[in-house]
């Protein structure tokens, strides 16, 4: 491989700006392919970033032998079965979050990945931003032990619209996308598997067909506990808000800033090289590929996250 990563991005909504704007400042990676359902689109956005091809089939991208590494932005139900594509046709990839959208396709991921030897990475975006990679800092250093997390995940979506308010085509889902985050998170930062889950859920959305509030209860191996708040509904403050109670102190992160427990702000700057997550993340995927390594938030160290998401569905089902 040369030292640049060829990139093929697929989806270019608002989570594949994100993307493309990240990318920017990876000095080791380019994006050389963009795929879009609408070519006229895929290609208006690949000019802006002056992106050479411009594909309506994933298919496509995957048979350049030009194309090193795909990032899937794509709909929930088909993150697995991309992903799956992918390795099996030799790309390295990074599944957005989730990795799948049930516990037998994050199994088969996890299989395939293993007999292809490529780098596949999920976008567990928490384990990244500052805020949190501060207290996953103190934490290593033994100065913080998790006792409790307190996490509201608030939107107000009773339309099928993304991020920049646009209708799409696929419906988001509170356990499978947003819960995956915090069940993940929960217990990177604990730095113990989940042994306990509880789930209840509200009405279901009768156009969406999704459940708009739901509640999720965690406990670790070593006994911190974790609850979760998710909506649909809350005309509120958006977003995700994480509060971390521990044995020597109390932290409160939003996003990629992070208050104290009196709510005085910690400076997270110097934390890594930037504060945007998406870009840390991307900036790990191309590291581990040309490092040769395995990255944090690989398939394999994500996978058990799925395993509990797994059962939380089982319990909504009965």
């Amino acid at each position: 491989m040369s030292q640049v990563v060829n990139i093929a991005l697929v989806g270019p909504g608002a989570f594949g700006i994100k993307h493309l704007d990240a990318l920017k400042n990876v000095k080791d990676a380019r994006v050389v392919a963009l795929v879009g359902q609408n070519l006229e689109n895929t290609k208006e956005v690949a000019a802006q970033y002056n992106i050479p091809q411009s594909y309506t089939s994933l298919d496509e991208a995957l048979a350049s032998p030009e194309v090193d590494a795909v990032i899937l932005c794509t709909p929930t139900q088909i993150h697995a079965s991309q992903a799956m594509a992918c390795l099996k046709a030799g790309k390295h990839v990074q599944v957005e979050i989730p990795m799948a959208d049930s516990w037998a396709d994050a199994q088969a991921l996890l299989e395939i990945q293993k007999a292809s030897g490529k780098v596949a990475m999920v976008g567990h975006t928490r384990r990244f931003n500052p805020s949190h990679q501060w207290v996953h800092n103190k934490i290593t250093a033994g100065e913080l032990n998790i006792q409790q997390m307190d996490v509201q995940t608030y939107f107000f979506r009773r339309k099928n619209i993304n991020a920049l308010g646009q209708p799409r085509s696929w419906t988001d889902h509170l356990l499978w996308h947003h819960a995956a985050h915090t069940v993940d998170l929960f217990a990177y930062q604990a730095g113990s598997p989940v042994v306990k889950a509880n789930v209840i859920q509200g009405p279901i959305h009768p156009e969406l067909k999704i459940a708009m509030d739901m509640s999720i209860q965690l406990k670790a191996a070593n006994g911190a506990i974790c609850t979760l708040s998710l909506s649909f509904n809350n005309e509120g403050p958006l977003g995700t808000y994480f509060r971390y109670i521990g044995d020597t102190g109390t932290y409160i992160a939003r996003y990629d800033d992070l208050y104290n427990g009196k709510e005085e702000k910690i400076d997270v700057s110097q934390v890594d090289v930037s504060m945007n997550g998406i870009e840390l993340q991307d900036r790990e995927f191309v590291a581990a590929i040309r490092e040769g390594r395995e990255p944090n938030a690989s398939v394999a160290k994500v996978f058990d996250c799925y395993r509990i998401l797994g059962e939380l569905d089982k319990q909504l089902a009965e």
